[in-house]
């Protein structure tokens, strides 16, 4: 088995075993405020932007906490327990929307910035303040805002996030890493998504990254004060 086999196929037993602790395994980007009260969790699939936004966060101070993979807790609050560390983007995209990050040319494709923002210390998670499904749109005169998504969306969306570590085709075997879930534990997964899409509210966004940046920053600064959704 190849090292990176070996690595899904482990990932993929991880997911299960959170499951039992009411910890999904979301593929989601998750970022701290500045202050340290609260984070935000950015949803969507790949290519819709959640690095880019994430990025604009980062440039407001904002701490990346979890660049591909989130683990939540979903009881008794919604609460960030950890993530990947690694913070992936696309050179190109990156360069088109932050000129003044200044990538080499000679970047590879893919890079990690997490280095450019993290302090000494990596951010703990904590309570959600938001979550965020994010679509990145060229258009910088397209109407932006954050606009509360249904409960059925919501599920559909975090059932579609939670199923990240397992949609994944092995190189060296023939296995099928979903068969590492079996019936118990998927019942189990759509209970906690469900919980999770009921408890909190599931807000889209679309726009530049900066000006979906602007929008989060501006929502989870009233939350913190208390602001009702």
């Amino acid at each position: 088995m190849s090292p990176g086999d070996a690595r899904r196929l482990i990932n993929a037993h991880l997911h299960r075993l959170h499951l039992g602790s009411d910890t999904l395994c979301a593929h989601a980007v998750v970022l701290c405020r500045p202050d340290g009260d609260g984070t935000v969790v950015l949803l969507g699939g790949h290519g819709a932007g959640k690095t880019l936004v994430a990025i604009a966060l980062a440039e407001r101070g904002w701490r990346p906490a979890a660049g591909d993979v989130a683990l939540l807790d979903v009881h008794p609050a919604p609460a960030v327990r950890g993530g990947t560390s690694a913070f992936m983007a696309r050179s190109s995209a990156v360069a088109r929307w932050f000129p003044q990050l200044r990538l080499d040319p000679s970047d590879a494709d893919r890079i990690d910035l997490r280095s450019r923002w993290n302090d000494a210390t990596d951010p703990a998670g904590g309570r959600v303040l938001a979550a965020v499904l994010v679509a990145v749109d060229g258009d910088p005169s397209a109407r932006v805002g954050l606009y509360t998504e249904d409960t059925h969306t919501a599920a559909t969306a975090w059932l579609r996030a939670s199923t990240h570590l397992l949609d994944r085709i092995l190189e060296t075997s023939p296995m099928v890493l979903r068969l590492v879930e079996d019936a118990a534990a998927a019942r189990r997964r759509i209970a906690l998504v469900q919980a999770l899409a009921a408890r909190l509210p599931l807000h889209a966004a679309r726009g530049t990254p900066q000006r979906i940046a602007s929008c989060i920053e501006e929502f989870t600064s009233g939350s913190v004060k208390g602001a009702t959704w």
